[in-house]
């Protein structure tokens, strides 16, 4: 467990023993933050137990793997969110899920693993000591704005792995590729998670920047509405890329499709210019006697009636850029 207690000039300890989450929880000029790194079931009861947390969201955060959303409960909100992060040299994106408790004066998050950097959190809170007298508004905005911020990076390097995807089916040597077929895979699917996890970010702050929000700061909405703004942004950013992706892969089959078509073509061409050699030798080896038969001039004159068919078959089939 991490913890940290705050007042109006930002963090004043750095330790929250359990015992006081309860007086904590009375207190009107001091706030703390908790984070838990998969607690037991008995933890998360006891917790809710001391600050009044509603069963059936001490269930959501103890099971995981819940859609991203937004509740509202008598003595506090309940915020599901996921922070993402794009690796590229797997071309995967990695998401790690957050249960956010928010209280009148405490925000306790919950999560498996330590994946995501807290620290990064803690360090936008003490960037902004001018919003620290907001309370767990502050709190809640800053770690929201960063997991939000962290869509912004994803995205940005997805859109990187576009370009080079563009490069590379552009490219007529590696067009065909099954490197190249994968990474198309891979980024489709990248993108079809970001935008599961960002579209249903819209509905977890919009309600935020309302104004009657009793736990939340007049004076943090148009934060908030920042936060907002960004998340459409990365939602509009992504829907983009996954249409983008899509033609990239439709024009790829496209581009395939014309090679095969012009391969095809070509091979027929020869087919056509090796059937005339074909077909004149094959009518002067009948076993019946034509004109020229068994004399030097009939050979002769097959020769250059293959030669000059076969020459003006390549110069219809060039000029035609068949060939």
């Amino acid at each position: 467990m991490t913890s940290r207690v705050f007042n109006n000039t930002g963090s004043i300890a750095d330790d929250v023993a359990i015992a006081d989450i309860s007086r904590l929880a009375t207190a009107t000029s001091k706030w703390f933050w908790l984070d838990l790194v998969a607690p037991t079931r008995d933890e998360l009861n006891s917790l809710g137990e001391q600050l009044g947390l509603n069963s059936l969201a001490l269930d959501d955060a103890f099971a995981g793997r819940q859609r991203a959303k937004i509740e509202h409960y008598d003595k506090h909100i309940f915020i599901n969110a996921y922070a993402v992060f794009f690796d590229p040299a797997q071309r995967e994106l990695l998401s790690d899920e957050i249960a956010i408790f928010v209280t009148r004066n405490g925000l306790i998050t919950v999560r498996d693993d330590t994946n995501f950097d807290m620290e990064r959190v803690v360090t936008r809170w003490a960037e902004s000591p001018e919003l620290a007298s907001s309370g767990v508004s502050h709190l809640l905005w800053g770690l929201l704005d960063l997991i939000v911020d962290g869509y912004f990076e994803a995205v940005e390097k997805l859109d990187i792995e576009m370009e080079n995807l563009e490069e590379a089916i552009f490219n007529e040597e590696s067009s065909a590729n099954v490197a190249v077929q994968r990474q198309s895979y891979d980024l489709r699917k990248s993108l079809v998670l970001l935008r599961r996890l960002t579209v249903p970010m819209r509905e977890v702050v919009n309600p935020l920047i309302r104004h009657d929000m009793k736990l939340i700061d007049a004076r943090m909405i148009p934060y908030f509405l920042d936060v907002y703004d960004h998340v459409i942004r990365v939602a509009d950013w992504t829907e983009s890329l996954r249409d983008l992706v899509t033609t990239l892969l439709e024009t790829n089959l496209t581009m395939q499709g014309n090679r095969m078509n012009l391969i095809m073509k070509k091979v027929t061409s020869w087919a056509a210019i090796i059937a005339v050699p074909t077909a004149i030798t094959g009518f002067f080896g009948q076993n019946i006697p034509y004109p020229g038969f068994m004399e030097p001039w009939g050979f002769w004159a097959s020769v250059i009636v293959t030669v000059l068919a076969s020459i003006a078959l390549y110069g219809l089939f060039k000029w035609r850029n068949w060939l």
